[in-house]
């Protein structure tokens, strides 16, 4: 957060409900000690992102769609969906998602790849369908490309969490990426 992170999505698919809430709270509380506009994103678990009084849930395939969401969140929470291809980009701003994050536009950083980079190209034909952020093999060398090519913002892990010093690599892509808009 101190290196200019303004979002933080947990994403701790192995702990049950509770542990996981306990988390959130946590991770919300640090956040926002370091900055009081942090918002913070729960992957998944819509229940727990209610418990805790996320900012917003990140769908997955495997979340419940984007309307349940909604009716349990309200209209305030920002709903974000993971997306492989503009086409889910397209069918998740008709859902009424907030935004997407597309991935992977490089080979990711953090996990091997499972699929091919889709490239800025990707980007580009998502452009005025719904806030996208860039996803997968992101570096502060990349953020001038994804956000020309359209990406409202990026997401990253391994960029971050696999930096000797994490907060110098947030103020890098946080330098790139206003540098580029």
């Amino acid at each position: 957060m101190a290196g200019g992170v303004d979002w933080v999505q947990i994403r701790e698919r192995d702990l049950a409900g509770a542990e996981l809430a306990a988390l959130c709270d946590r991770v919300g509380a640090a956040a926002r000690a370091r900055r009081a506009d942090a918002l913070v994103f729960v992957n998944r678990r819509v229940d727990v992102a209610l418990a805790c009084g996320a900012d917003g849930v990140q769908l997955g395939f495997d979340a419940v769609p984007v309307a349940v969401a909604r009716a349990l969140l309200g209209s305030r929470a920002a709903i974000g969906i993971s997306a492989h291809a503009p086409a889910e980009v397209r069918a998740a701003a008709a859902d009424g998602a907030s935004h997407a994050q597309l991935a992977p536009i490089f080979a990711p950083l953090s996990k091997p790849a499972t699929r091919a980079p889709l490239s800025v190209e990707a980007l580009r034909a998502c452009a005025g369908v719904l806030p996208v952020l860039a996803q997968g093999g992101i570096e502060a060398r990349h953020a001038g490309a994804v956000v020309r090519a359209g990406a409202a913002g990026v997401a990253v892990t391994g960029a971050i969490l696999g930096a000797r010093d994490p907060a110098a690599a947030a103020r890098a892509l946080r330098r790139a990426l206003d540098e580029a808009r």
